[in-house]
């Protein structure tokens, strides 16, 4: 296996954890969130738990498929800060921008992978390119939800 070839994967598990957190972070705060402004966000994160954890499960299968090893749990990092659930569950704004976080780190892992795969993976890299295109709609959605709450 080629040098690049391993560092692919290693970025592929970077994006394939930060999918994950995504996951539980999307689940909890769409639980936790209390309050009639909150439906809106709760019901958007719920729709979105499913696309994240599928782009995890595309990961996975191309880490597998490349010549790596899914991890497990015992080697997950949590870095959401901004995204874990609130002491106060009606508030809806720190959610927003926690998401909007996690999808700007999303989207830069996107773009990272896709520079890396450049001439060497064009499957990895299509993949990337998918991905890299709902996490930016995922953004812009979260972006004119917080445009109308701070409005």
């Amino acid at each position: 296996m080629s040098n690049v070839t391993e560092q692919i994967i290693e970025e592929l598990k970077v994006a394939y954890w930060m999918e994950l957190e995504t996951v539980t972070n999307y689940i909890a705060n769409s639980v936790n969130l209390d309050g009639v402004r909150a439906e809106e966000i709760k019901k958007a994160l719920q729709a979105d738990v499913l696309e994240e954890l599928a782009h995890a499960q595309i990961l996975a299968r191309r880490i597998k498929t490349i010549g790596g090893r899914v991890p497990g749990s015992a080697d997950f990092k949590c870095n959401q800060a901004s995204l874990q659930p609130k002491a106060d569950t009606t508030d809806v704004v720190s959610v927003i921008k926690g998401v909007i976080d996690a999808e700007n780190s999303a989207i830069a892992q996107y773009n990272k992978l896709i520079r890396l795969c450049d001439r060497i993976d064009y499957v990895t890299q299509d993949l990337c390119i998918t991905s890299l295109a709902d996490e930016e709609e995922h953004r812009r959605d979260f972006m004119g939800y917080l445009a109308e709450y701070e409005a």
